[in-house]
């Protein structure tokens, strides 16, 4: 994936972003690098990272389709033990990447 595919994500998925939201993602977020993880990561050079906040990054797999909240040591290295295959949109990996807790994290449910 080029940066260009994964800046046209960006732009369409922050559209469906709250105004809180994007007012997050445009202080956090770093331009778009590729950052090592291993094995999943090693055909397409890495995973890119879009931010980076308190020690976690918000990175989209491209394998899944989707973005991902993980744990880093290293800057530069996704620990293998923080590879998640999340198919989230950006709205739903944003409260994560801020820390807030008892969040829905995924589609809208169903009220029963």
């Amino acid at each position: 994936m080029s940066r260009d595919e994964l800046n046209a994500i960006l732009a369409d998925q922050l559209q469906e972003c709250s105004p809180d939201q994007q007012s997050f993602f445009t202080q956090v977020a770093g331009r778009p690098a590729k950052w090592q993880q291993s094995p999943w990561g090693n055909a397409g050079g890495g995973f890119w990272v879009v931010a980076i906040r308190d020690g976690r990054v918000l990175w989209y797999n491209d394998i899944e389709h989707g973005f991902n909240v993980s744990r880093f040591v290293t800057t530069g290295i996704i620990p293998d033990s923080e590879y998640w295959c999340n198919q989230d949109e950006l709205r739903w990996a944003l409260p994560r990447l801020a820390g807030e807790r008892g969040v829905n994290l995924g589609p809208p449910q169903p009220v029963l």
